[in-house]
């Protein structure tokens, strides 16, 4: 082990060095130990979302309007706490959509 301290990560902010500073050995260990739960839970709750929207992004159907090419997706927008589908597609460096119909409130 090393007589010096070990040096914080560069982008842990200065306050929480300092905060950590003055914690004892025990509340440290409980800290890191807080602080890898948290991480866990906070990876799972960003896989679960990013699942989430993911499922709500549908496979296109046969019912494509003329306009909206072949490779647009059905995804669901919410404005103003009401729900609706628009066919989406990517042209160039721009996302495209068209409207296609509100989503049901029984889904």
């Amino acid at each position: 082990m090393s007589s010096e301290p070990p040096t914080p990560p560069s982008e842990l902010p200065a306050d929480v060095v300092d905060t950590l500073g003055e914690y004892s050995p025990a509340l440290l260990r409980r800290v890191a130990r807080y602080a890898e739960e948290l991480a866990e839970y906070r990876e799972r709750e960003a896989c679960l979302a990013e699942k989430d929207d993911e499922d709500e992004i549908e496979e296109h159907s046969d019912d494509l309007p003329e306009d909206v090419p072949s490779k647009a997706t059905i995804t669901i927008k919410e404005i103003n706490n009401n729900r609706y589908y628009y066919w989406q597609w990517r042209e160039g460096d721009k996302v495209k959509s068209k409207y296609k119909a509100p989503v049901n409130s029984s889904e």
